[in-house]
């Protein structure tokens, strides 16, 4: 977009500048000077001129500046969500431990959490088929965060939620495995039903992008900042307050983002395709080489990064650290795991992708290997919590490394007109992964003995093996590294290719949605076995 023309575009769309309008010329020449030289601003706005071009760039379509007030909703959105997720984050690391779980219930409870994601595609079918009064994506969001407030009412009303002490009883009225489950479960579905919606207005937008990529930077980087400065909040609140503190946020704060949402530009009335046509785009989508070949890297390498799920237990009961210890280590986690995606999308944003996965589970394995150590008690001199510390989080900074590049080739993925169904597509592949990794994780607890009984009487075997056997599997992903390609333009030649494989895209959504059934009846199993 010109300078010129963009100097126009202070106000609405059809304002006008006042005498004095500024030329290109003039403006190259007023960029070399620096920002104070520029005396001549539009009367819109009170503000100085670098700083309005600042938040408003001038190259940048209007409908991609997203701290417009019509926008604002959206990058609000992102930052809502890192927030929930770093209050839940410490609640549900450390309270059903405290109410006594058994260690397959805690590891479904925090696959619970995020396990309506795997139904992100039904959601954007739902919101692409049937608008609310001409609106696809506005009263989609309003429903799924009053879904989510909502929910967390009827914990906060249904059950007693003090503060359980290390090794008594549960306090009377706490929540059972199963009500804890149901509430965490509704509060998914509303949060992730919000969350779709404000990928499909990204991905729509991010079509009008010059520089791909800037504006999920920019979403992800409000997202992360909010998980990062939440869970220190959640740890806090949790010790002082009790858990009841947090839900009672986590009540409050989806209500908050409502008028915001009224300000919402959308275009109203747009042309629906039907159910049948959206399918009919998304067949021939994953039938490309281009997209059955990468995402399938995208499922096999999330589906191997089994979780130790017995490794909480072992923090508490061997190696003594306290929940606010525990909650100590996630949070300094999330930091790393912000600082990961800025490293990303400063430094390694043009590295190939296929170096940046092997580098970084390379070093992943080397930190899980850590833990080895760890239970052999070799900790160089430090305690067992600042060892923990570093091995818990640098696998989350690594984790935010390797996250920017596959959102980014999914958005290079999307067809024209089927950007909601298809990003949500995308995404669900590598949720439905994650879900069926924890759900195989539930299973590995049982080939050697992990419990708790096991790690009080200092039977460290199974701890070990287990060990060994998680890191070695996370690892091996890399065997699958070539169907990956190497950086954007790679993807982009692989998408020239126009020839299509029925039988590629027929197994891609075949294991998915076999993936997801094995995943929901493996986390239902486990909620209603007995509680011990």
């Amino acid at each position: 977009m010109e300078a010129a023309s963009s100097v126009k575009e202070l106000d609405d769309a059809d304002s006008e500048v006042t005498d004095g309008e500024i030329t290109d010329d003039e403006v190259s020449a007023l960029n070399k000077k620096g920002p104070n030289a520029r005396k001549k601003k539009p009367e819109a706005t009170i503000l100085p001129y670098w700083l309005y071009e600042y938040l408003f760039p001038p190259d940048v379509p209007r409908e991609c500046q997203m701290l417009r007030c019509e926008n604002i909703a959206v990058p609000a959105c992102y930052l809502l969500v890192g927030i929930l997720q770093g209050l839940q984050g410490p609640f549900i690391n450390v309270y059903p431990q405290g109410l006594q779980y058994t260690a397959a219930q805690q590891v479904t409870i925090s696959a619970l959490r995020g396990f309506p994601s795997s139904f992100k595609i039904l959601f954007g079918f739902i919101s692409d088929n049937f608008p609310i009064m001409g609106y696809r994506r506005k009263p989609y969001m309003f429903i799924g965060w009053f879904i989510a407030s909502a929910s967390m009412f009827i914990l906060l009303v249904g059950s007693n939620l003090e503060l359980p002490t290390k090794d008594g009883p549960r306090p009377e009225g706490a929540p059972s495995v199963v009500f804890l489950s149901l509430t965490i479960i509704f509060f998914g579905i509303g949060f992730w039903f919000a969350d779709v919606m404000g990928d499909s207005i990204v991905a729509e937008k991010a079509k009008l992008e010059k520089e791909k990529g800037q504006l999920q930077s920019m979403c992800y980087a409000c997202r992360f900042f909010g998980l990062m400065i939440s869970a220190p909040l959640s740890t806090y609140l949790y010790s002082t307050l009790g858990p009841g503190s947090i839900v009672q946020l986590m009540f409050i704060l989806p209500l908050a983002i409502l008028p915001p949402l009224w300000y919402l530009s959308e275009v109203n009335n747009v042309t629906i395709k039907s159910t049948r046509e959206q399918c009919n785009d998304i067949w021939k989508t994953v039938c490309s080489r281009a997209v059955w070949q990468p995402m399938s890297f995208v499922y096999i390498y999330g589906v191997l990064q089994f979780s130790n799920g017995a490794w909480k237990n072992y923090q508490r009961e061997v190696l003594g650290l306290t929940p606010t210890q525990l909650n100590i280590l996630l949070n300094v986690a999330y930091v790393l795991l912000y600082l990961g995606v800025m490293a990303y999308k400063y430094y390694f944003m043009h590295w190939s992708w296929r170096t940046i996965y092997i580098l970084t589970t390379l070093l992943g394995g080397v930190f899980s290997i850590l833990q080895v150590l760890l239970i052999f008690g070799i900790t160089f001199g430090l305690s067992n919590f600042w060892f923990s510390l570093g091995d818990d989080a640098m696998a989350e900074f690594i984790q935010g490394i390797q996250f920017l590049p596959t959102t980014i080739m999914m958005v290079h993925l999307c067809p024209d007109g089927s950007e909601g169904a298809s990003y949500a597509m995308f995404t669900t592949v590598n949720n439905s992964a994650m879900h069926l990794s924890s759900a195989i994780s539930i299973k590995l607890l049982g080939i050697w003995d992990v419990t708790i009984g096991a790690l009080r009487k200092g039977d460290s075997t199974g701890i070990l093996n287990l060990t060994l056997l998680t890191t070695a599997l996370q690892v091996s992903g890399l065997f699958f590294i070539g169907m990956l390609p190497r950086t954007k333009d790679d993807l982009v030649k692989l998408n020239s290719d126009k020839s299509k494989s029925s039988i590629g895209g027929g197994v891609f959504l075949f294991v998915i949605f076999a993936s997801i059934i094995y995943s929901i009846a493996i986390s239902v199993i486990s909620i209603l076995k007995t509680e011990e």
